[in-house]
């Protein structure tokens, strides 16, 4: 049966650009947003410096207990009978539509999949929404999704407004290039250069952190900073380590310097008062774990692996301990 997905954006030329390069195992994103909204340089305030400090003394791994009991937000859920999830459509091996059969596929639309049918018993009843990387939250908060699976950061700021499940990988912040560059480490990639970042990302703060970037350039959508370094536009892009593997993965023009920044987590969010939700998908994510056979390492197996460097493939890396 063809699942159902909803919010699809209709391929531009700049979307084509990155699109073509994906010649590989299941195919690319046909979908990219076109790059918009004016660069903007880099700043670090005392407000972002606040919330640094304030993230020191946050406990990222606190949840709920995992749960099958329906509470009021799954039977509210059920009694609609739709489950929306947010998710990814541009990123290669996590969230992209593959141009051959229409459908997203990668390892969180596996996780998103894995989730609904759970709760739902049936794929025809889960809706697989594209949202983008600053419309994230919004897109929760606003009631347009249940819930996002969509490499979401478990941070400080993110937990003033949503819920988040337990962590189901670890990420860094790494930087891709184009490979004619001669630059040799994260620091050199980044230093007196422009370069890019999805706004609502770790990224964005990280750079403007770190303050040695020339100029900082925010886009929709992760895979907008790969356009364009394609056109020239950028010199370099920081993104989660693992959506960095699969933009090199997709274009063979680029590559990923040593070094990283800022070991993280992500999670599944929730709207903060469904406690309930959060707990089955906790119970979800344990499961899915546990199944050797069609679950989490299988996933990963397929989608994260074969694009990771030789000495970091093994899966135990990326499963988040408790």
């Amino acid at each position: 049966m063809r699942r159902r997905t909803a919010g699809t954006r209709p391929a531009t030329v700049l979307a084509l650009l990155a699109a073509g390069a994906a010649v590989l195992g299941g195919g690319g994103p046909s979908g990219a947003a076109a790059a918009t909204g004016a660069p903007q340089a880099v700043r670090s305030t005392g407000q972002e410096q606040a919330g640094q400090e304030e993230a020191e003394s946050c406990d990222l791994t606190s949840t709920v207990p995992p749960s099958t009991v329906d509470g009021p937000a799954v039977k509210a859920i059920k009694a609609k009978d739709t489950l929306i999830i947010g998710v990814d459509q541009n990123s290669y091996r996590w969230g992209a539509r593959n141009p051959n059969t229409g459908e997203l596929e990668g390892f969180d639309i596996d996780l998103a999949r894995t989730i609904g049918v759970a709760i739902m018993g049936n794929p025809a009843k889960v809706v697989l929404k594209p949202v983008s990387t600053a419309g994230r939250a919004d897109a929760l908060t606003g009631n347009q999704v249940d819930l996002i699976v969509r490499t979401m950061t478990i941070s400080c700021a993110n937990l003033k407004k949503v819920a988040f499940s337990r962590s189901y990988f670890n990420i860094k912040q790494r930087v891709l290039v184009p490979r004619s560059s001669t630059v040799k480490n994260l620091d050199e990639a980044i230093g007196g250069k422009t370069v890019c970042a999805a706004d609502g990302s770790v990224a964005k703060d990280v750079l403007n952190a770190k303050k040695t970037a020339k100029q900082l350039v925010l886009v929709t959508n992760q895979l907008d900073c790969l356009v364009r370094m394609q056109l020239g536009k950028v010199d370099a892009t920081m993104t989660d380590d693992e959506l960095a593997v699969g933009q090199a993965a997709q274009d063979q023009t680029v590559k990923v310097v040593d070094g990283f920044e800022q070991p993280e987590t992500i999670g599944v969010a929730m709207r903060q008062n469904s406690t309930d939700l959060t707990a089955r998908v906790n119970q979800v994510i344990s499961d899915y774990y546990a199944d050797k056979d069609k679950g989490w390492q299988k996933s990963f197996e397929r989608w994260v692996q074969p694009y990771l460097p030789e000495n970091s493939k093994d899966p135990g890396l990326y499963w988040p301990a408790r």
